[in-house]
């Protein structure tokens, strides 16, 4: 069971020690480091401090620990705030660390990095992006708790804080996370907002004078005003009137000034983005009776009230194991489901029920398989939770009978577009709405706090939307899954604003995403293992809206040759190839179709399937020179869209065929044979190729 937040401490003097301990860290490494942003941390140091000492529940000797309440500092550039407040309170965040702050090799980031930083739980610096992560993490807890917690074995029951500034609001992604959040009625969310009035540039007189409290409520948020960000008292109220409604998520909006105490900067953009400068640190520290030397200094009494925090923490967690043990004793299935969710493991034959597609000339669209493929996994993977930004339809990723993750009060009236299974917090069909740069954020929330492997889905050409979050999950190295269906100009009528041209390019570019795009139903299985069983990396599976012939599997290589990212399908019938052609996703099955016209006029053709150029690249020389041999420069990649990239694998003496121009409104079929993507075109370009080839021997 939750305990109580510890009391107050009695003495004001101690408080304003502790707060100014913080302060005067974040302005001395800043100052030393010659760059960031001290004004934030200056301002918003005392609510942070109530929270931290008084409401947060953490165990800085073990950051990992399950039911810890997650904290995450959606106003990235006050990092120096949140690295000051993790080496107070005992992490693994020695003061040297502060004292390199921003620097090559240190473990304290410009803006704060998962994975880096002990404590840090998500990385953020793109603002509003942190927001909707807290959003996902609320989710996360709210969708454990009512899969696990019993009758009076609570094992998941923690809060989700953030500390957002007004960036934060004024990003797109936080206004849809915030009516998401909102719809879902997450009580555990409690949001500070850091209401100093300045931006980087700026006071937000200019840009920013809506009511933020009237906007939050009518997303269904709970709201409270501080009007003074140096009212301990009153931050304590709120954060407990946060904690006692449980049927909307909170946000408190606390007045602060940024650059607190300097006389010259304090309520100015001055103070936001630019160390204070030698000067005014020392008016600054005579404002606030700091001593001027040393710098980086920390009392003795100020430490041991902030390390009260790894006392309290091992308790926290001893009583959390010992009730545990209790919850293991009564429901051993669940507690070691659990404890293997949370660890990020996968149960044994996780992927027993994945069909295998016979061979069809007809066959069938990805998208279609992958909607299969998933509803078989669905069964075996409780940690498997997601949706799409309102095209289940047309996506194929409905967990059928799954249950739609949706406060249980709310189900009545017109249910179109459930899944099935009821409402409720143990839902596993996450409804984004329209909403895709926020879904992304969403599902990188629930990838950070643990025990999910979520799955988002929209059409191909709206991962420009998605790009910030995709990117950030490639960087923190998450397992999230990102489907992609209407993956070329073969989606037809709806024209160029829908179909994606320039978007695989724009996906491959970025570092650490493995991007697949599966040629037929089996491959479209196997990418679904290989996206499942990646632990260190997203994965964005591309699928088709039409359909494509499920290869005969006893004539060609089998699908399992995905896994390397490019194998050969189909071999030259004898000899040495004349060419390779080289297809991915829906090209595939014309260039087989090619390949065997080609052969009918006696061309040695190899065929290669190529579905992932990242899990192909990271193949050793030897196998990728086996697919790719030096010796048959000849080769021709097929793919609907733009070329960028393909000279990587098809060499000076190769060729691409694609689309380096947007799309038209006109039936898919005939998009695609007026832009090239026919037997006849393939074969006419292929000829060319090897004719050049042999004119130069």
């Amino acid at each position: 069971m939750r305990s109580e937040p510890p009391a107050p401490c009695p003495s004001p003097e101690l408080d304003k020690l502790c707060i100014d301990t913080i302060r005067f860290l974040s302005v001395d490494a800043v100052e030393k480091a010659n760059s960031g942003h001290p004004g934030l941390p200056m301002g918003a140091a005392p609510l942070a401090y109530v929270l931290w000492t008084r409401f947060l529940r953490h165990n800085p000797t073990h950051p990992g620990w399950e039911n810890r309440d997650r904290f995450v500092l959606s106003a990235g550039h006050g990092s120096i705030l949140l690295y000051s407040l993790l080496h107070l309170t005992g992490y693994d965040l020695p003061l040297e660390q502060l004292k390199s702050f921003r620097q090559w090799g240190s473990r304290t980031p410009g803006h704060p990095e998962r994975g880096i930083t002990p404590g840090v739980e998500t990385t953020t610096g793109p603002l509003g992006q942190g927001f909707a992560n807290s959003v996902g993490m609320a989710i996360a807890e709210d969708y454990l708790a009512a899969r696990y917690n019993r009758p009076g074995r609570q094992i998941v029951d923690h809060y989700t804080y953030a500390l957002v500034s007004d960036g934060d609001l004024m990003e797109g992604v936080a206004s849809e996370a915030a009516s998401l959040a909102g719809h879902l009625k997450l009580g555990k969310l409690i949001c500070l907002y850091d209401d100093n009035q300045i931006t980087l540039s700026a006071g937000t007189n200019i840009t920013f004078t809506e009511n933020r409290a009237l906007r939050f409520e009518a997303y269904g948020w709970h709201t409270q005003a501080v009007e003074n960000g140096n009212d301990l008292a009153a931050i304590d109220r709120a954060l407990r009137a946060a904690q006692a409604e449980k049927e909307r998520p909170s946000l408190i909006l606390v007045r602060t000034h940024i650059g607190y105490g300097a006389p010259n900067k304090e309520d100015t953009f001055a103070a936001h983005g630019s160390p204070l400068g030698e000067k005014e640190v020392k008016l600054t520290k005579e404002a606030l009776g700091w001593p001027l030397i040393p710098t980086f200094i920390i009392r003795d009494e100020a430490l041991a009230h902030f390390r009260r925090a790894v006392k309290d923490g091992k308790k926290a967690e001893a009583g959390w194991n010992a009730e545990f043990a209790k919850y293991r004793k009564a429901f051993p299935g669940l507690a070691a489901e659990f404890r293997r969710e949370m660890a990020g493991q996968l149960p044994r034959s996780w992927d027993a029920g994945i069909p295998t597609f016979p061979a069809d000339a007809k066959g069938m669209a990805t998208r279609v398989a992958s909607g299969k493929v998933l509803n078989t996994i669905d069964k075996r993977l409780p940690t498997l939770i997601g949706g799409s930004a309102d095209l289940d339809p047309s996506t194929h990723t409905a967990l059928k009978a799954m249950g739609d993750f949706e406060n249980p009060s709310d189900e009545a009236g017109n249910l179109q577009g459930s899944a099935g299974g009821g409402w409720s917090h143990a839902g596993r069909n996450l409804h984004f709405g329209v909403r895709e740069h926020a879904m992304g954020s969403i599902a990188n929330g629930l990838a950070v706090h643990g025990g999910i492997i979520p799955f988002t889905a929209t059409f191909l050409i709206f991962s420009d939307y998605m790009r910030p979050a995709i990117r950030l999950a490639a960087l923190m190295e998450q397992r999230v899954i990102f489907v992609f269906t209407h993956d070329s100009i073969a989606l037809g009528e709806d024209g160029p604003t829908h179909q994606p041209v320039e978007q695989l390019a724009s996906l491959r570019a970025i570092p650490q995403l493995v991007v697949i795009r599966p040629c037929d139903a089996n491959e479209t299985a196997t990418a679904w293992r290989v996206a499942i069983e990646t632990r260190d990396r997203p994965c964005a599976l591309i699928l088709t809206r039409q359909d494509l012939p499920t290869l005969d599997r006893t004539r060609f290589a089998g699908a399992e040759g995905l896994r390397r990212g490019a194998y050969v399908l189909a071999e030259a019938s004898r000899g040495r190839p004349d060419i390779i052609l080289i297809g991915t996703g829906s090209e595939v099955s014309l260039i087989v179709a090619a390949g065997q016209k080609l052969a009918e006029g006696k061309i040695k053709v190899r065929i290669v399937s190529m579905p992932s150029w990242e899990l192909f690249d990271a193949q050793p020389r030897g196998y990728r020179e086996s697919v790719l041999p030096p010796s048959v420069g000849v080769r021709l990649a097929v793919e609907a869209g733009s070329t960028q990239g393909w000279h990587k694998y098809v060499g000076d003496e190769g060729d691409t065929i694609g689309v380096d121009r947007f799309g038209a409104s006109a039936p898919g079929e005939v998009v695609m044979r007026e832009y090239g993507f026919t037997v006849k075109n393939v074969c006419k370009r292929a000829m060319e190729l090897i004719k050049r080839k042999r004119s130069t021997l």
